[in-house]
């Protein structure tokens, strides 16, 4: 799975992980991705989003009509 959010773009950044002794070592920030249903134009998908893209609104979730 690509730790991207479809709708802006955002993926994992990389930074180091500090020891007591202030020893680096490498390690990884992922975004908070969550696979949910959207509309893309008429259809709905599923796609990972980031957290910030939900709570802002930036993409339309698909509502199941049942």
């Amino acid at each position: 799975m690509a730790k991207v959010c479809s709708s802006c773009g955002k993926g994992p950044s990389f930074g180091n992980n500090r020891s007591h002794s202030m020893r680096a070592t490498p390690r990884r920030f992922d975004p908070n991705l969550q696979k949910v249903r959207i509309m893309v134009g008429s259809t709905p998908t599923r796609a990972y989003v980031c957290t910030r893209c939900l709570k802002a609104g930036k993409v339309q979730k698909a509502v199941s009509g049942t």
